[in-house]
């Protein structure tokens, strides 16, 4: 059995009636033969999306058949058991270069009776948005199920929901549930439970290159929301340099962020998961074992449970979601 090392995976681009360029000028990937490029997905268990190892001597070897042979000791005794050979994390980038559509995701228990799938948590880390760039994230004033059919059969629904400026290394926590979209102008790294369940609410009447709009799932969508109004969206969290930042601690996955100029220690021995690194900015050195792995902007690591300690080094400022379950 080959000894496990941290793993990239190949890139599966995705076109979409919304993408744009940035995935190429912004993170270095070459999307052709694709026109545009909507979305990255890094590291997928989601069926039919199966990542595949890029490099290494399981060079070739699928997420999936990794986990079925290597076991807690890629994924964690306790994620093991909990999931078995799925892998219960999808991470993406996201280049809006239109809207996308006005959506939600449905809940654990909701998308397990419907569809057989995890519910869709998420989170977002704003790489990189052009000036005026929005999004949509929950509602602006307090609503019930009533006023939100009323407002959407009057074609208003825009109405209710939150409209929010976004800036680069703004970070947004998306629980099941909640509205939102991504606005044009916006490119991010996600974060999400492994699930492909969307339900698109409003598509703001596009159509595709053969004259169709897309399917609308208002009627599953109603059952799936959460109607509550919250007063901050956001996420608030400290960004000095030099330091980790806590972004995310769901029951889903913890998301930290990574921001150092100079080499930095990590020690999992307490964790008893994988760690996913997510490179937001720079280019560093991953030192573990007496091996190292070149990374940089654009790419994800998936580190195996049983690597507990790694060094960070680099001559320039670096960033890195840092992604695990506890």
């Amino acid at each position: 059995m080959t000894t496990l090392y941290p793993l990239k995976f190949k890139t599966i681009y995705k076109d979409k009636i919304w993408g744009g360029n940035k995935i190429k000028s912004e993170l270095n990937k070459d999307y052709s033969p694709l026109r545009n490029c909507g979305e990255t997905w890094e590291i997928s268990g989601v069926k039919g999306n199966i990542s595949v190892v890029r490099e290494g001597n399981l060079e070739g070897r699928d997420l999936k058949s990794l986990i079925s042979e290597y076991k807690q000791e890629l994924v964690g005794e306790k994620i093991f058991q909990r999931f078995g050979v799925e892998f219960p994390l999808l991470v993406k980038f996201i280049d809006a270069h239109d809207d996308l559509s006005v959506q939600v995701h449905p809940n654990d228990e909701l998308a397990r009776k419907r569809h057989n799938s995890m519910g869709k948590n998420e989170m977002w880390y704003i790489i990189q948005a052009d000036q005026g760039a929005k999004l949509i994230a929950g509602f602006n004033q307090p609503v019930t199920k009533e006023k939100y059919q009323e407002y959407f059969d009057q074609h208003q629904i825009m109405e209710l929901l939150n409209h929010q400026s976004v800036f680069h290394d703004d970070v947004f926590y998306i629980p099941a549930g909640r509205i939102h979209t991504i606005g044009k102008g916006i490119l991010l790294a996600e974060i999400q439970q492994t699930s492909d369940v969307t339900y698109r609410i409003y598509d703001f009447d596009r159509k595709d290159q053969n004259g169709n709009e897309r399917e609308l799932h208002v009627e599953e969508a109603l059952d799936a929301i959460d109607y509550n109004y919250y007063s901050e969206y956001k996420t608030v969290y400290d960004r000095p340099i030099n330091q980790l930042s806590t972004l995310v601690k769901s029951p889903y996955f913890t998301t930290n962020r990574i921001y150092f100029d100079q080499p930095t220690y990590r020690d999992y021995s307490h964790l008893d998961s994988f760690v996913i690194y997510t490179t937001l900015q720079g280019s560093l050195k991953l030192i573990y074992d007496h091996h190292d792995l070149n990374i940089s902007k654009g790419d994800a690591v998936l580190l195996p449970a049983c690597i507990n300690k790694v060094k960070l080094e680099s001559s320039a400022p670096y960033k890195i979601l840092e992604s695990y379950i506890e």
